[in-house]
């Protein structure tokens, strides 16, 4: 299960990005998330300040 929490969520997507998945569309297609999902998870990320980095593949 996904974390609500953003910073939880933060912490979560950012360790599958590092040891799972090269970029945000292969972490959607492995977690099975639509678009609508993936979007509401960068918008619930930015809200908090942190942006994708495509270069280092994680939110910072």
């Amino acid at each position: 299960m996904i974390p609500q929490d953003p910073v939880m969520l933060l912490s979560y997507v950012n360790m599958k990005l590092r040891d799972e998945y090269d970029n945000l569309d292969s972490l959607a297609e492995g977690l099975d998330l639509s678009n609508d999902e993936l979007q509401d998870i960068v918008s619930k990320l930015e809200s908090i300040g942190y942006i994708y980095d495509k270069v280092n593949n994680k939110f910072s």
